[in-house]
């Protein structure tokens, strides 16, 4: 049975991480003021940057020994897997905002990046602080955390249609609660969360609110 004291410390790298995590909220409220072109002028290099870091820290070894000395208590225990060849969540989610960018209306892609900034966030720090009931490898309580947070943030998102918007919240919530996996490699949920929302989202107004497409093009 963990002992209390490293219970309080890994809450607090678990903190600390997310706290990082959730500052990358900034990329949804940025986006929000800038242009598409502008937006993936400054994505694309901000995630070559982390891949590229990323793969140099397995074949470099002081790069390597730089990295884990500063960030292995942060990492989950799948970024610390060197077999097979593993990324991390600062790569993970620069990606998933070049491709929301890329590909998703403006305000799709904002809410969507926002659940997985904020709502995971929640998720995480309610998990860890105060989840007793399992769904696999996730907790209830922390499930419940991103639900209700991932609600608010599509209640205040501007022009998004609200039955979209909690189709969307509940579709993350269930993507946050179950890791997915092919064979041995684990997909980092700062891919999964932000894109499979995004899709059912995109999905529910083609099909049953066209008319209202354009209105995700800009923000307010």
């Amino acid at each position: 049975m963990p002992q209390p004291e490293s219970v309080n410390r890994n809450y607090r790298f678990e903190l600390a991480r997310k706290l990082i995590h959730l500052s990358s909220v900034i990329i949804a409220i940025i986006y929000c003021t800038i242009t598409k072109e502008l937006a993936l002028v400054l994505l694309v290099p901000l995630f070559f940057g982390f891949l590229v870091v990323d793969l140099m820290k397995n074949f470099i070894p002081p790069l390597s020994r730089w990295y884990h000395d500063t960030f292995d208590p942060m990492l989950r225990k799948h970024e610390l897997e060197k077999e097979p060849l593993q990324f991390n969540g600062a790569t993970y989610i620069s990606f998933s905002a070049l491709l929301l960018v890329l590909i998703f209306p403006k305000i799709i892609a904002i809410t969507c990046f926002s659940l997985v900034a904020v709502s995971d966030t929640m998720a995480a720090l309610a998990g860890k602080k105060f989840g007793h009931h399992r769904i696999g490898e996730k907790s209830l309580e922390g499930s419940l955390a991103f639900l209700v947070s991932a609600l608010l943030i599509v209640a205040i998102v501007p022009r998004l249609d609200l039955t979209a918007g909690i189709i969307t919240a509940i579709t993350a919530t269930a993507v946050e609660a179950f890791t997915l996996r092919i064979n041995r490699y684990k997909i980092d949920d700062n891919l999964t969360i932000p894109l499979v929302s995004a899709f059912i989202c995109y999905l529910y107004y083609i099909l049953v609110i066209p008319h209202e497409l354009p209105l995700l093009e800009a923000c307010p």
